[in-house]
């Protein structure tokens, strides 16, 4: 026998020698830990520490059957606990402290388990934190592993509820699935009827992943979402989907530049942007996007009309800003599925001069003068002199376009952080370094421009998508978050420009994402086969997106096409409600139809049994059922009399010869109805007697019960 085989029957032999309250201590402790686990990725360094020591300790304690500490010992962690929570959070309310201070209770209770009273306080914790995994994560991933740990405390709830014996833990497993399964068309029903009443069905934005995008950029921050290789956005076209070239999903529009940052203009004046112009075919699509942190929704430019309905967004209106920024009154906080259009030839801006654009040409005082004076020499160049105001903004526009791909700018996701050595960013990239991504790009662009005279601005969004669609959806990922350009043009209004697209022109026409660095699995599986990883990645999304479409994005307009189908014309909240308390009714009376079902007998000899009782109490005898055939066979002698009752004696030796004799008499259901007809027939005769016989007793039967 091998090493490792010897040890693993030495751990099966220690754990088959532990007593009945150490091996289920034990099982509840890995289902706490089970229902714990997602949570270290969200807590604090030293509540994750803490909670796997005082685990590993109570598991310690369980399996060598010592004492468990004193309270003074309770009471001295936590108050450390708290101590820490209030460092960490500031608070002792709120998401992220409740979960954290959750987290410690359940951690610390499990050193009271001294009683079942305390053990069903440690069942209830659980069953909460289990709920808490949904503020983080709702993925499918998250709600298979948050079944495993419901079945597992339930598990522990039936080892709880079976004091005697030591009863397997497989049996107790068993009874919580069969439990589990019994309660899955109620959940069903509830899920399917239970209204959605937003905000309250949504969780907080910031608890449930990100879009990479933001109502400020700072140089380097887009280096931070190429390592986010997560779903932002699926769409579904009806039709072809746009050209590569053509994918930009416009988010926030940034105006306002301090030297280091880009934010939302200060002053949003009407008529800067507006005045929306389309033509051309319409591409009509299906956009489903994670929850964001900003209250701008991305759309593909140019989307002129409003999206979806407050029914479809979760309760909220969108509405569009003069930068033609589709936003929110608050935070997007619920995964959105709407139908948009979109026109990709279009026109948007004023057309002449207007005291608005004056802000897109401020640039900070005192920052980036060799980039300001490079700008100055430029426009002083005499091939501009002569040019029309139509002419002058696409000229310039195409000669700095024109440097950044002849000279030797690099783009790249590690180009290092700017503004260490110098508070002039834009000079240190422009004439120092001159390696970068998008942002930095775009950045250069605009204050170029701008000190040219040029109105120009920054917008943030996605651009691209993969490069085959998945389960019928094409995939945008937090990676294809971009920094493009638009400058201003007289006659023209607002003309995108991308200064990316002359440096890396395929990031552009082929909509490919910002690539980071594989990961170790990643890298491992692209040396077996390059095409594995994305397989084994695509696979997984396709099934998630089911899980998506399917669950999370089932929507109170869904609830609404489910009462059409079903009959009622004009469904709405009252008729919902109707509906619910019907299913409610129903489920209570089958709830109570079971109850009763299943306290009846349930195997043949218990139901036999019953219905001998009832009949021998119909003719006034006192018959129970923990008595035997035997004694119920004297109750008849007795009361009737042996010459009277001997047919009926004779049955009853029969069944007590059948249940309890040597050889056991067959019991086929036929037999047992052919028995029960013919005691009921000599009960039946025995009736118009009124009273007992006077003659002598035969004797009972003479095997005993």
């Amino acid at each position: 026998m091998s090493p490792l085989s010897a040890d693993r029957h030495g751990l099966a032999r220690a754990w088959q020698q532990q007593t009945r309250d150490s091996r289920d201590t034990l099982f509840l402790l890995l289902g706490i830990a089970a229902t714990l686990a997602p949570h270290f990725a969200h807590l604090p360094l030293w509540a994750s520490a803490i909670t796997a020591l005082i685990l590993g300790w109570r598991g310690l304690l369980a399996w060598t059957s010592r004492p468990l500490p004193g309270r003074w010992m309770l009471v001295l962690v936590l108050s450390i606990s708290v101590g820490l929570t209030w460092l960490s959070h500031r608070s002792l309310i709120g998401r992220e402290a409740g979960v954290t201070m959750l987290v410690m209770l359940m951690a610390l209770k499990t050193l009271e388990l001294r009683a079942r009273r305390d053990a069903f306080v440690v069942f209830f914790l659980g069953f909460f934190l289990v709920l808490t995994n949904f503020l983080y994560s709702q993925s499918l991933l998250t709600a298979a592993w948050t079944l495993l740990c419901v079945w597992a405390l339930l598990s522990a709830v039936v080892l709880a509820q079976m004091p005697v014996g030591q009863p397997s833990i497989k049996l107790a497993a068993g009874l919580a699935a069969r439990s589990t399964l019994y309660g899955l068309p109620v959940m069903l029903l509830l899920f399917m009827l239970f209204p959605r009443i937003a905000p309250l069905w949504g969780v907080p934005a910031d608890s449930v992943g990100r879009t990479g995008l933001s109502n400020q950029l700072d140089f380097g921050a887009m280096s931070e979402i190429a390592n986010d290789d997560s779903i932002a956005m699926r769409l579904r076209f009806q039709g072809e989907p746009p050209p590569p070239a053509a994918r930009y999903f416009r988010g926030p529009v940034l105006a306002q530049f301090d030297g280091r940052s880009w934010r939302p203009a200060a002053l949003n004046w009407p008529g800067a942007s507006d005045n929306l112009a389309v033509q051309g075919p319409a591409l009509n699509y299906e956009l489903t996007v994670e929850p964001l942190r900003i209250k701008v929704l991305p759309l593909l430019e140019m989307s002129p009309q409003a999206v979806g309905s407050d029914m479809d967004l979760g309760g909220i209106s969108v509405t569009r800003s003069p930068e033609l920024q589709w936003t929110a009154p608050r935070p997007i906080t619920e995964r959105l599925r709407l139908n948009a259009q979109a026109f990709l030839d279009y026109r948007h801006g004023p057309l002449q001069p207007r005291l608005a654009l004056q802000n897109y040409l401020e640039l900070p005082p005192g920052r980036n003068p060799r980039s300001l004076q490079w700008a100055s020499d430029l426009r002083r160049q005499p091939r501009f002199a002569d040019m029309s105001a139509e002419q002058i903004s696409p000229a310039l526009a195409a000669a700095v376009l024109q440097h950044l791909a002849t000279a030797d700018f690099a783009y790249t996701l590690a180009p290092g952080r700017y503004g260490e050595v110098t508070p002039h960013l834009i000079d240190e990239f422009w004439f120092d370094r001159r390696l970068g991504f998008c942002e930095h790009f775009s950045a250069a662009f605009v204050v170029m421009m701008r000190a040219m005279g040029v109105p120009a601005r920054i917008v943030t969004g996605f651009q691209g998508m993969d490069p085959l669609p998945q389960d019928g959806y094409w995939i945008v990922r937090n990676s294809h978050a971009h920094a493009w350009t638009e400058i201003w043009v007289s006659g023209r209004g607002w003309q995108r420009v991308d200064p990316t697209a002359a440096v890396a022109p395929e990031r552009i026409r082929q909509g490919q994402a910002l690539q980071p660095a594989p990961g170790a699995l990643g890298a491992a599986l692209g040396q077996l086969n390059p095409d594995l990883w994305r397989s084994l990645r695509g696979g997984w999304e396709t099934l998630n997106n089911r899980w998506q479409q399917l669950v999370l994005n089932y929507s109170r307009q869904d609830q609404f096409d489910l009462l059409k189908s079903v009959g009622i014309a004009s469904p709405d909240w009252l008729a919902l409600g109707r509906v619910s308390a019907v299913v409610i009714a129903l489920l209570a009376l089958g709830g109570g139809v079971w109850s009763i079902w299943s306290s009846r007998p349930r195997d043949a000899w218990s139901r036999q049994r019953a219905q001998v009782v009832r009949a021998l109490r119909g003719l006034g005898l006192d018959a129970a059922p923990h008595q035997g055939p035997r004694h119920w066979a004297t109750l008849l002698q007795q009361r009737f009399g042996a010459e009277a009752a001997a047919p009926s004696l004779a049955l009853l030796a029969e069944l007590e010869q059948s249940r309890y004799g040597q050889t056991t008499a067959p019991q086929h259901w036929r037999d047992r109805l052919r028995w029960r007809l013919a005691l009921r027939q000599a009960l039946r005769r025995l009736r118009p007697t009124a009273a007992p016989a006077s003659g002598p007793s035969a004797p009972p039967p003479s095997s005993s019960h």
